[in-house]
């Protein structure tokens, strides 16, 4: 894994076959406001880049641009193979993220949610019904299957987020504080669900505030300093 950004001056990262996530000199100003600049980064499959900084800095942007939700005024970005574009139903195919709470609806429990997402991208019932289970054992929110999203604490209803992410397939998994609302416990099984992802080839871009996940997970840091 190679990186860059105000705080580190490395040579930019060169294409390679294992690389997924590859961004070079990328910077968005939107309404005469600079929002991001010059961030130069890339992660291999299997490997965690954690994007860390102040409020303020650019993180959640870069993770947009990442996303394919907003491009960027400068610079280039592949991810995939592709120029994002959330559109793209093959970049969609190859990206789970979690920036913002994602869309829920009201009548389907987190149960179905989960069997409806696996289903939507090709697992049998069968296998979306099982599926589903895992990844409430594997967060420990078992018996939150059967709850509407409505009747969710916010710590249960950020663990279900990241359910719902880890639910779809991906190279590439980002995410936007998955510590937000999370005690040390519940934190230790967030970590742990990112790193057998990580383990399994995906590619990982988290912004996060906790030397918790960047110390024990990440095997590069990109520091990004709040624009002047």
């Amino acid at each position: 894994m190679r990186f860059d950004g105000p705080m580190a001056h490395l040579p930019a990262p060169g294409p390679d076959q294992r690389e997924l996530v590859h961004f070079e000199d990328v910077g968005v100003v939107r309404d005469e406001n600079v929002l991001l600049l010059e961030a130069t980064g890339a992660v291999d499959a299997g490997e965690i880049l954690a994007l860390t900084g102040a409020n303020g800095a650019g993180k959640t942007t870069l993770l947009r641009v990442l996303a394919g939700l907003i491009e960027p005024t400068a610079g280039t970005v592949r991810v995939a193979g592709r120029t994002p574009d959330d559109r793209d139903r093959g970049f969609r195919a190859a990206l789970a993220a979690l920036i913002g709470p994602p869309q829920t609806a009201r009548d389907l429990t987190v149960a179905e949610h989960l069997r409806f997402i696996a289903a939507t991208w090709g697992s049998p019932a069968t296998s979306a019904a099982e599926q589903a289970e895992e990844l409430l054992e594997e967060l420990a929110i078992t018996q939150l299957g059967a709850r509407f999203p409505h009747e969710l604490s916010s710590g249960q209803t950020q663990l279900v987020s990241l359910a719902l992410t880890f639910a779809r397939p991906a190279r590439v998994l980002l995410l936007d504080e998955p510590e937000q609302r999370l005690d040390p416990h519940r934190l230790g099984l967030v970590g742990a669900a990112i790193r057998r992802r990580a383990e399994t080839g995906t590619a990982v871009v988290l912004a996060t505030h906790s030397p918790r996940l960047r110390e024990e997970l990440a095997a590069a840091e990109l520091a990004l300093e709040p624009v002047a």
